[in-house]
């Protein structure tokens, strides 16, 4: 792990831990082009009651809108967890050239863990694909919040 990864990852963490903070599930993340951090977004699906708001889908909608294209040749999206099938589908429409994740998921990742769809050669786009950057702290992130929780009250 290169000391940039780390960097971008570390403030995908800040966004994880802001989208917490607003019982949503924390999972951050960012979009950096050419060094630079262009794109930032954390999960609200809850607090904007929309399911696609997933923190790459925002990244990658503020990225574009900073860099006023559609389109993100070049871009690298940092996220907390492994992209799950919608968020994949985003990232290869929008022709980001490369994903580091943290964390894996077993239950919704398409980068290796239920599916690969990287890999899925009939696709017209591939982004390279870096995962476990700061996968214990990533996965710990999640694994408390969801403790937590388990321990709230249902409510009536």
């Amino acid at each position: 792990m290169s000391p940039q990864d780390e960097a971008f990852m570390r403030e995908a963490l800040a966004l994880a831990r802001e989208a917490g903070s607003l019982d949503e599930v924390p999972v951050g993340a960012v979009v950096v082009l050419e060094g630079r951090i262009v794109g930032r977004g954390f999960n609200q699906p809850i607090l904007r009651h929309d399911p696609t708001a997933h923190a790459e889908v925002m990244a990658l909608r503020d990225a574009a809108r900073n860099i006023g294209n559609y389109r993100l040749p070049g871009c690298s999206l940092y996220v907390t967890l492994e992209p799950c099938l919608m968020c994949s589908g985003a990232i290869m429409h929008a022709r980001v050239a490369q994903v580091v994740f943290g964390a894996t998921d077993p239950k919704t990742g398409v980068a290796g863990s239920v599916l690969d769809v990287y890999a899925e050669a009939r696709l017209n786009h591939h982004a390279s694909i870096t995962g476990g950057v700061l996968a214990e702290e990533c996965g710990q992130l999640l694994s408390s919040f969801f403790a937590a929780r388990r321990q709230k009250p249902l409510l009536a």
